[in-house]
């Protein structure tokens, strides 16, 4: 398996949750620019062409990531169905956070008050399960089976990831004092846009920079371990389940670049 299992500050109980929801704003932002939105669009509309779902339960959502974009941009344009309602979870979730989503009274959104952990797909609610750029938090064992747990469950889940593990270890660890150092200067050029911005956000990035190090460090972090095609051919396993499809594809922009990658399960009709 070429994922290393290398250490990410927001995985630790100890952060302080304005720090972790800082470092959870500036990966919004950074979604915002990459145009994350319209890739998942894409894939979760080829998604609903081959299951029928009316509900997304989010995994790890964090601040909410994308996923209320996605939505609200699938549920405007009326594609593929009838509209969605995007259930937004964490197992550690953030009573701010939560609040301030649903206070914003959308009619397609509802951010879960209860910790809902990834492995207990026999007690979450029903419809397309998705991880959004979370995936690679979970070490091999947990990851292979919230996979076995989605297939023995027969639920949909849709797994997308940003990053590609591509890149030699050697390669990452010469460049890793420039890389940490770009990831830095993004985070500070990117911190006007964080909505809502904070206080804190400000304080714990320009003054006492904790922020731009722990989103410095997650980032390249996270790019080690991250889990390529082989590896998830390794967790999913020989076995053959004719009642449940596994695909696993390349995620790509309008322009038809690359734009991470995909793993999509479902149960045959």
């Amino acid at each position: 398996m070429k994922r290393l299992e290398l250490f990410e500050f927001e995985d630790f109980n100890w952060l302080p949750d304005y720090i972790r929801t800082g470092v959870t704003n500036l990966i919004k932002v950074f979604h915002g620019l990459i145009g994350t939105t319209d890739v998942l669009v894409e894939v979760i509309t080829n998604c609903r062409k081959k299951i029928n779902f009316n509900q997304i339960l989010d995994l790890g959502s964090g601040s909410g990531g994308p996923m209320i974009e996605v939505v609200d941009h699938i549920n405007r344009n009326h594609q593929a169905g009838e509209p969605i309602m995007l259930l937004l979870s964490d197992k550690y979730p953030n009573a701010n956070t939560v609040k301030r989503i649903n206070d914003l009274d959308l009619p397609s959104v509802r951010y879960l008050t209860n910790s809902v952990d990834a492995l207990e797909m026999e007690n979450s609610p029903i419809g397309l399960k998705t991880m959004i750029a979370s995936f690679h938090h979970m070490p091999p064992n947990t990851a292979r089976q919230i996979l076995s747990a989605a297939e023995s469950n027969k639920a949909p889940i849709l797994i997308y990831e940003l990053a590609e593990n591509n890149i030699p270890v050697v390669v990452w660890g010469l460049f890793l004092p420039v890389s940490l150092t770009i990831l830095v200067i993004m985070s500070l050029i990117m911190t006007p846009f964080v909505r809502p911005l904070t206080l804190s956000q400000i304080v714990f990035t320009y003054l006492i920079p904790v922020i731009p190090i722990v989103y410095a460090w997650d980032g390249q972090a996270s790019i080690m371990r991250t889990y390529t095609f082989g590896d998830i051919k390794a967790l999913i396993g020989e076995g053959k389940n004719e009642s449940y499809v596994w695909e696993i594809g390349q995620a790509r922009k309008g322009n038809a670049k690359k734009a991470g990658y995909y793993i999509f399960g479902y149960p045959k009709s």
